[in-house]
């Protein structure tokens, strides 16, 4: 006999089994108005029941019933089900009451005849015992769902620091599974800087009683340095005391590092404003000042200790403007002729340099990867990045060392390295078993002027220079160094086609000019107009000089003869590049060339050759024999 109750919105279901169809009605009676009944006289028929009524809150049974006895039934029914059960028995049975203990897990017998009130009691009861325990298993399930779907890591600990309870992330971290570290501190994982940090931070947020966040940064064991954002919430009890803290920790090394980045950036960007306002002016100068000593040299007595100071102030001056270049290079701001590259015929070509300058107590190693792809770079400047790169290797090695050199091919996936889009590059490493870098300086070594040689042996521009060519080549460069093992610089070049290249223009000599022509020279700079005056002279041009643009126009109003205008771009009231339109009006087959200290690239006019101070004799004359031959000007003599 099997019965269902009516079923009213609400109500919990519960099931009755008893072999006596009489007291199965009379139970029925008894609970059909708080609770949904489902009955029936076979224990075997309620353990079906139990797979197809999931909602069963309590099982009420006889204990003596033909087919299997109650204990025996609760304890099938425990295996099915998590309903709270109560075993009924007509006589006093105390070992099958403990069988139904021990193996049903009843939570009360009852004796028949009954007391209807107490049994309902009983039920009543429970029925909100299981309806808890429901909700318990939902808010753990919950809980355990949410703890172990998020890559955050999630602990709670008692007052004493112990895990009381942690998700699979933050156990990942200490290289155990969670439970394995339930009632552990977290002191017997990390290191004593790191546990006594952590324990002032819980013993600030429970005094304070209130959720803190603080920005942690700490070392791995591998030597990387990572950043957690922590949330610590006190937890408190009925009475209003800390029980618990609650910690969630979210790792944020990637978001830090690009800040880091963007504000290298923004260092990169801002020095490079810096060096191109200062660049214009300064450049001049060394112009003037080295223009004046080739021409002091040219025109000096035959006087040996002359001669040595003379070529002492010249390289002095040539090493300024070598400072300017590298600090346009690694600020962007320097105009690169970018071409396709064989990187191996550049190092290979670099051998007599690197020996000479390396010195020969350092050993050095090319291991260059055969079908090497062009790369897209400047070749002048890559020549003077891997010389930077081996200088540094050296000093990290003062006694001796090898140095090791080599290149290969690289596919890079999206996201594989940071700063670098996918895509094909060919890679120059430089390796040293020096010194190495302590973890604490090595994201500082690419900010500009940042050195750890002695003051006096390093500009800090080696690096940055590298990092900035690196970046206008459409790479990158990465760093990997460990303390008394050495260091590995990488740079990556963004690969081209091999018929990308672009022919290398012949310099002329510093002979006789092809060709002698009357010249406009215009310049704000009263000593770089007299020395570029006296180079053109030398070469037996004619030369006429204006101190600005409107000076210049005027000149050209006039019947005077000229062919060629040479224009310093950055001038106040009218620029070069404006000079030359205006002048392009009144001739138009009037040659154009402009000078510059400095310009940024991306605002430099197309059409229009330019030439870079300070520049020698030979420099202007190649391009004064440039223009005129482009344009066909005919000789006056």
């Amino acid at each position: 006999m099997t019965s269902i109750a009516a079923d009213t919105s609400g109500q919990g279901t519960i099931l009755v089994v008893d072999d006596e169809p009489d007291i199965l009605v009379a139970l029925e009676d008894l609970f059909e108005n708080d609770f949904r009944v489902l009955s029936t006289t076979s224990p075997v028929e309620a353990l079906a029941m139990l797979e197809t009524e999931p909602d069963i809150a309590v099982i009420v049974s006889d204990q003596r019933m033909p087919e299997m006895s109650g204990d025996e039934f609760l304890a099938r029914a425990r295996e099915k089900s998590e309903a709270e059960s109560i075993l009924l028995t007509g006589y006093a049975d105390l070992k099958a009451v403990i069988g139904a203990v021990n193996k049903g897990r009843i939570m009360a017998y009852m004796p028949k005849p009954w007391d209807p009130a107490v049994l309902s009691s009983m039920v009543t009861s429970a029925y909100d015992r299981r309806m808890l325990a429901r909700e318990l298993d939902m808010e753990r399930a919950l809980l355990r769902g949410l703890m172990e779907s998020t890559e955050d890591l999630i602990s709670f600990k008692d007052l004493d620091g112990r895990f009381v309870r942690l998700n699979s992330s933050k156990a990942k971290n200490f290289g155990l599974p969670a439970v394995s570290c339930i009632g552990r501190k977290e002191s017997e994982f990390v290191d004593a800087e790191r546990a006594a940090a952590i324990r002032e931070a819980e013993h600030a947020a429970v005094l304070a009683q209130a959720p803190a966040e603080r920005l942690e940064e700490f070392a791995t064991p591998d030597g990387a340095t990572q950043w957690h954002l922590v949330h610590r919430i006190p937890i408190l009890d009925e009475g209003g005391s800390v029980a618990t803290i609650a910690t969630i920790e979210r790792d944020v090394t990637e978001r830090k590092m690009m800040e880091m980045r963007l504000r290298q950036a923004d260092k990169m960007q801002a020095l490079g404003t810096l060096a191109g306002g200062i660049a214009h002016d300064f450049n001049n100068l060394l112009m003037a000042v080295l223009g004046s000593l080739d021409l002091a040299s040219r025109r000096a007595p035959d006087d040996p200790r002359l001669n040595r100071l003379l070529q002492n102030a010249t390289y002095a001056a040539e090493r300024g403007a070598s400072l300017t270049q590298r600090l346009l290079s690694f600020s962007r701001q320097r105009d690169l002729t970018l071409r396709a590259v064989d990187v191996n015929d550049v190092i290979r070509d670099m051998n007599d340099l690197l020996m000479r300058t390396l010195g020969g107590v350092i050993r050095i190693q090319r291991t260059l990867a055969e079908g090497l792809w062009p790369a897209m770079v400047d070749p002048d400047q890559l020549e003077l990045a891997i010389l930077n790169l081996c200088i540094n290797a050296r000093d990290a090695m003062p006694e001796s060392g090898l140095i090791s050199l080599s290149t290969r091919n690289a596919s890079v996936g999206e996201g594989q390295i940071a700063e670098l889009g996918a895509g094909d590059y060919v890679v120059i490493a430089v390796a040293d078993e020096g010194s190495g870098i302590p973890t604490e300086i090595l994201n500082r070594v690419l900010e500009p002027f940042f050195t750890t040689k002695e003051v006096g042996k390093g500009t800090g521009l080696g690096l940055p220079m590298v990092y900035g060519l690196a970046q206008q080549s459409g790479g990158t460069v990465t760093i990997a160094s460990t303390v008394d093992a050495g260091t590995l610089v990488e740079v990556y070049l963004a690969r081209t086609a091999a018929d990308d290249a672009e022919p290398q223009a012949e310099t002329q000599a510093e002979g006789a000019p092809a060709t002698r022509v009357r010249i406009l020279l215009v310049d704000d700079d009263s000593e770089v107009r007299s020395v570029t005056a006296a180079y053109l002279t030398e070469m037996g041009h004619r030369v006429v000089e204006a101190q600005d643009g409107a000076t210049a126009l005027d000149v050209l109003r006039t019947d005077q003869p000229i062919d060629l205008l040479i224009a310093d771009f950055a001038m106040p009231g009218m620029t070069g590049f404006d000079l030359a339109l205006k002048a392009r009006e009144h001739r138009a087959g009037l040659g154009i060339l402009l000078v510059t200290g400095y310009a940024d690239p991306e605002k430099m006019p197309d059409g229009f050759p330019l030439l870079h101070k300070p520049f020698g004799r030979g420099d202007l004359a190649a391009k004064v024999n440039e223009v005129a031959a482009a344009l066909a000007i005919v000789s006056d003599t």
